[in-house]
């Protein structure tokens, strides 16, 4: 800190002798204007650093802020303090555990030269004068270690001579030129001169000249060994130096693993019967998220905490990680689910739970952020099952950090934007308007940087708002939105079904300008799809700007650059594109982030979630992701939409299914959430299972049209018997899957999960030949068809005329190599939910299109759907509460 001559000095000599024996050393040199925090940010991003093997604060800190030195010396890692300054250090070397750490690097030279003098130190009376840190207390307790009979005296000692007169040994560290004299020292001892100090000399140039702590010229007829000054300590100082950074990467070799954390899992105390799913959360005490950032390899400034159980990760890691090789991919998906859900989210954390707490392998899963929606609706969260789940769970369910709100914000910005600028536009004149959109500031006016992209969009070449013609005006100021072309919807994270259809504009300040809207769920909004697809702040902008929300009267796309709200959304989303951290209850790590619904977006977490965990995780590690719904729509567009996005090639399928799935695609009676199942599936039924199978048996056929291993995993309920287990496992493998175990985590854990975790293994080094379904050059209605009959089992598709109105308009405007993400239930291979099993020739009914141009796909809609549904006449809030005097939450899930 700061430029004084005698620190850099000292610093050239350290850099010097480190490049001299090939030690990679770096000067880091803050201003005379940092502050304490400056300093500690510096030291923690140090400290976090595994290529850093020590580094050393060079005192005094020459700030003109306040700066308490004690505090920083001890910031430095004790393992990575090879100056021995730190409190850890000098207390491991007072109380002699002189093997366990850092000796400062003056007494550990002087011990250093004393070796060489070949004379035995154990016996010896040693005399230390001077009592500071650095020198005089640590080279006390490396005597006393040593065995010799130490003595420390100092400027208050009244018999300075006499005591100095018994040493065998003198170390000499007092700051005060020549005080010890030759005539002092024993014959025969050996004299340690530490002092550095400047006295009046004529026949210099510098008109002074450096002298020792002692008479150098008398002692010496007295002493055996001496050392000069200067010329003596100082260079074994640097030597001592270069010798402990040596130390210190010895012993990081001797802990290090290539690759392989250091990661402390919790142990799971299970119960039987399972206790609820709150219960379980609030029993484990999750380790501080901090903890778990640095056991996989995060740095300090990489994070950003959100009290003690969860964080955000700064997207920067990627620059610093982009030369790490990538792990091994898994997707987990399932079959088409009963409305009670397979237990995929179950499935995903006992797999990472096995995989990390029991088989010790580097891995992250990678989830969806739960929508409030269904929580108080009627699922009550999304946070896994049992003992495998992402903890704590309410925390998980309820906010987490905020990012969904964020979008909430941001979309309805960007709905308000086009409400206002229709009325704008119908209420004033081109120059009225020009005036307010480029106002005249302090006399100035000028474009915006939007608006200078609008004008390019334009073909209006000019920068100088004055030089614009009426009709380049009029172009500018006009978007001339055709209100019923707005496919921009108001988002709410609730299920509030009375907001389907809505009439907006009925004040009397509208000036009559009422048109029918309607408010979606915010997962569903294309901000969030966009949030899930970006690889950083800068493509996530880019994308917002080319969202489109209606087209002009001319048939014109409309987008968010067009509205001027580009920046503004950035802004809003610039916390919420950063991952978030947790964790599992076996302690594994977890990235939750973005949400999209599988039926009407992609349905799958986000790109930089997975490529961040991908370069922590190392090449032998993995990444366990979740596809939502069926593997007909999430993992269809995991592999059609986000792979193709991202650039990842997934290694292995996890496909879910679960015996009471089979039983009602075999033909068992409906399954409701919240009414007691059927007898049919609470009792052995190898008839309806077998029958059912035929459902597992084309989603395995699905996954393999993609080019990559499956593995089935036959998630068991306590209802299910041996025989019906073991007949599906045996389907499984019958119909082409890579393995099929049963997994029993939802009640174990991780070790319930211990088969399917070797399974995926054994998977992942499987040949794997990817390989996406469509090119997406094709024609719209071509990739539609595909996909209708090569993954849902169609015969053919119908199109509504909207939606060949929407192919035609959608192909005129340039978005028809857009990818496609079918809008269909989640309850059927085919569009009506009441079809089960694996039906075939049936013709899937396409009634319109969306584009979500800024996501970068095409929707169509299947059949008829609802994006936000109601509450149930019993939703999960009633079981919801909040303990005022613990400020616990209960009954969640």
């Amino acid at each position: 800190v700061g430029n004084r001559d005698d620190s850099n000095l000292y610093i050239n000599m350290k850099l010097k002798a480190a490049a001299e024996i090939g030690i990679s050393a770096n000067h880091i040199k803050l201003p005379n204007t940092a502050t304490e925090a400056d300093v500690l940010k510096c030291i923690a991003s140090l400290n976090a650093d595994p290529a850093v093997h020590g580094f050393i604060v060079q005192l005094p800190l020459d700030s003109n802020k306040p700066i308490n030195t004690e505090k920083i010396t001890n910031a430095v890692a004790p393992e990575k303090d090879v100056d021995g300054l730190s409190s850890i250090n000098a207390g491991k070397l007072s109380r002699g555990d002189l093997g366990d750490c850092f000796i400062p690097c003056t007494p550990k030279g002087c011990m250093e030269l004393i070796r060489q003098t070949g004379v035995q130190v154990a016996g010896k009376r040693a005399v230390v004068i001077g009592r500071s840190k650095i020198v005089g207390a640590p080279m006390h307790d490396l005597l006393l270690w040593n065995n010799a009979t130490v003595t420390t005296c100092h400027s208050k000692t009244s018999t300075l001579a006499e005591e100095v007169g018994k040493a065998d040994i003198l170390v000499v560290a007092a700051g005060r030129a020549e005080m010890v004299k030759g005539e002092w020292i024993k014959p025969g001892a050996i004299v340690i001169d530490c002092g550095i100090n400047h006295v009046p000399d004529s026949t210099k140039a510098s008109g002074k000249r450096v002298v020792g702590d002692v008479a150098y010229s008398s002692a010496k007829e007295k002493a055996s060994f001496i050392t000069p000054v200067p010329g003596g300590v100082g260079p074994m100082t640097v030597a001592m130096l270069m010798q402990s950074t040596v130390e210190s990467a010895q012993r990081f070799l001797e802990k290090f693993q290539p690759g392989k954390w250091t990661i402390q899992y919790n142990q799971l105390t299970l119960k039987m019967p399972v206790p609820s799913d709150i219960e379980i959360s609030k029993s484990c005490m999750p380790k501080p998220i901090g903890q778990v950032a640095k056991e996989v390899g995060l740095f300090p400034d990489e994070v950003e905490l959100y009290g003690q159980t969860k964080a955000k990760v700064q997207l920067s890691v990627l620059k610093r990680l982009q030369n790490q090789p990538d792990g091994k991919y898994v997707v987990v998906t399932g079959i088409t689910p009963t409305p009670l859900g397979e237990g995929k989210s179950t499935t995903t954390v006992g797999l990472v739970q096995a995989l990390g707490a029991h088989l010790h392998q580097n891995v992250f899963a990678c989830v969806r952020q739960p929508s409030q929606g269904p929580t108080f609706g009627i699922k009550g969260g999304a946070a896994g099952g049992g003992y495998c789940q992402v903890v704590p769970m309410e925390e998980f369910n309820l906010h987490l950090t905020g990012d969904i709100h964020a979008i909430t914000a941001a979309n309805n910005l960007v709905a308000a934007a086009i409400d206002a600028r229709m009325f704008h536009e119908l209420t004033q004149s081109d120059q009225a308007l020009y005036n307010r959109l480029v106002p005249s500031v302090s006399g100035v006016r000028r474009f915006s940087d939007i608006q200078i992209r609008r004008l390019q969009k334009l073909g209006i070449n000019k920068t100088d708002p004055m030089a614009l013609t009426k009709e380049e005006i009029n172009a500018f100021v006009r978007l001339d939105i055709d209100p019923g072309t707005i496919t921009w919807q108001r988002v709410l994270d609730t299920n509030d079904r009375f907001l389907r259809k809505i009439t907006i504009g009925q004040s009397i300040t509208e000036k009559g300008f009422a048109r029918t809207a309607q408010f979606d769920i915010t997962v569903s909004s294309e901000i969030m799809a966009v949030l899930a697809l970006a690889d950083g702040l800068d493509d996530m902008k880019k994308r917002f700007g080319r969202m489109v929300v209606a087209s002009s009267k001319k048939g014109q796309p409309v987008t968010a650059d067009d509205l001027g709200v580009t920046g503004a959304l950035a802004v809003l989303m610039k916390d919420a594109v950063k991952p978030n951290l947790m964790q599992t209850l076996e302690g594994t790590p977890v990235f939750v982030h973005a949400g999209p619904f599988a039926n009407i977006a992609h349905g799958n977490s986000s790109v930089l979630a997975d490529k961040i965990a991908l370069k922590l995780v190392g090449k032998d590690g993995f990444v366990v992701t979740e596809a939502g719904f069926g593997a007909d729509i999430g993992m269809e567009k995991f592999f059609n939409i986000k792979c193709r996005c991202s650039g990842l090639r997934p290694h292995v399928v996890v496909l879910v299914a679960t015996v009471r799935a089979l039983k009602m695609h075999g033909g068992g009676p409906a399954v409701t959430a919240g009414v007691p199942l059927p007898k049919e599936y609470t009792e052995e039924n190898l008839q309806l299972v077998a029958k059912g199978c035929s459902n597992l048996n084309k989603q395995i056929q699905n996954a393999q049209m993609f080019g990559v291993p499956v593995v089935v995993a036959v998630n068991a309920f306590k209802t299910d018997t041996k025989a019906e287990l073991a007949l599906v496992v045996q389907h499984a493998k019958e119909a082409g899957a890579f393995d099929a175990v049963e997994c029993t985590h939802w009640a174990e854990g991780g070790k319930g999960a211990l088969a399917l975790a070797q399974a995926v293994q054994r998977a992942s080094q499987a040949p794997s030949n990817f390989r996406f379904l469509y090119n997406v050059e094709l024609p719209v209605v071509d990739k539609i068809r595909l996909i209708a009959q090569q993954v849902y089992g169609a015969r053919d598709i119908e199109l509504f005329p909207e939606a060949q109105e929407k192919v035609a308009l959608y192909t005129k405007q340039g978005f028809g190599n857009l990818p496609i993400c079918m809008a269909k239930t989640h309850l059927s291979l085919s569009h009506d939910p009441e079809q089960k099993g694996a039906p075939t020739g049936f013709v899937l009914p396409i009634r319109d299109i969306r584009a979500s141009v800024g996501a970068g796909f095409l929707y169509p809609l299947v059949g008829t759907m609802s994006t936000m549904p109601g509450l149930p006449t019993r939703p999960c809030f009633y079981d919801i509460d909040l303990d005022p005097e613990s400020g616990e939450v209960n009954g969640l899930f």
